[in-house]
């Protein structure tokens, strides 16, 4: 009966036993697990990205593409927590075209991002130099990296989701809502104050031209409307502007223009301008802020880190109702 026994046990150990230590595994197995899992999430992804000077796609580590971008987006003399912020920024607006744009982007088929503004600028550490000089990057590109590396692997997300974080050089004061700007509105994009600015080298600006220059400049691009030096001040009307103050529409001789089109005409910094006809017959535009003014403020940020404000509550400042979260 001991033998039956002792071979009853055996029998439990080789068919029970083995097989739930091997579905479980020991503790070595478990280590290796985690230890295979954590090389996983710490692998390098590399992306790809289309040269827009050589018209050729590179293939670039992406921590190393934001300390790029980090580089040619922002003063690198600004606060570290500017830095940061914008390095997330640039992190996240990178992971929001990998994913929408996987089979590569339709005006650069060849890649999800380009190196011009039209995606986020980006520039090599050869073209940093060539820009600035090796003493500028012996003294700012350390601080870039720290930049991006302590902030490694955080994206800011809505609804658990990625968010396309536009930012911008100078909001003026307050930023602007994404659908008074582009097509359409999203929760995140929100306008919010920016007071901070003071020291930004375009807050503000005036052009100055004659009443002549002027009127042909309008003439170049609605050849139909009747303006004289005469009657300027009937025949230009502002209709409305956001309750950020960009101008949304003019009338010109009856004629509707949106502020977009007389900041592109007249090569402005912001559609918060003001049109002013002097007494001694010259035209000056005034222009508060610089840039699109939608989502984050660059200089606002710089100006929120010198407050004390990390980076991560200059990001949920400028991006409405926002998670910053971790992926890799």
């Amino acid at each position: 009966m001991r033998e039956l026994g002792l071979y009853l046990l055996f029998l439990l150990f080789i068919i029970i036993i083995i097989p739930i230590l091997l579905l479980i595994g020991g503790p070595s197995d478990t280590k290796y697990k985690n230890r295979v899992i954590e090389e996983d999430l710490n692998k390098e992804k590399i992306i790809k990205v289309y040269n827009i000077n050589t018209k050729e796609v590179e293939e670039i580590e992406l921590d190393e593409y934001i300390k790029g971008v980090v580089a040619a987006e922002m003063p690198a003399a600004f606060e570290i927590e500017a830095l940061k912020a914008q390095a997330v920024a640039a992190r996240t607006y990178a992971i929001y075209h990998l994913e929408k744009f996987k089979n590569g982007h339709p005006d650069h088929p060849e890649a999800p991002l380009c190196t011009g503004i039209h995606c986020q600028a980006w520039l090599s550490k050869d073209e940093l130099i060539k820009l600035h000089s090796e003493n500028w990057m012996k003294e700012y590109w350390p601080k870039i990296e720290q930049a991006v590396d302590s902030t490694r692997g955080l994206i800011i997300t809505y609804n658990g989701k990625p968010i396309e974080p536009l930012f911008h050089s100078t909001s003026g004061g307050m930023t602007e809502d994404s659908e008074a700007v582009f097509a359409s509105k999203l929760p995140y994009l929100r306008s919010v104050p920016s007071p901070y600015e003071d020291g930004a080298p375009k807050l503000r600006e005036v052009v100055k031209m004659t009443v002549d220059e002027f009127i042909s400049k309008i003439k170049s691009k609605y050849p139909n409307v009747k303006l004289t030096k005469n009657n300027l001040q009937q025949k230009i009307k502002l209709i409305e502007r956001s309750h950020s103050g960009r101008v949304m529409k003019i009338m010109i001789d009856g004629k509707i223009v949106s502020g977009r089109e007389i900041r592109g005409l007249f090569n402005l910094n912001s559609t918060n301008f003001k049109i002013m006809l002097r007494k001694n017959g010259s035209i000056e535009i005034e222009t508060v802020g610089y840039g699109h003014g939608v989502g984050m403020s660059q200089w606002g940020a710089n100006g929120m880190a010198k407050k004390g404000s990390t980076f991560k509550e200059i990001l949920k400042h400028y991006y409405t109702g926002v998670e910053i979260k971790k992926i890799y």
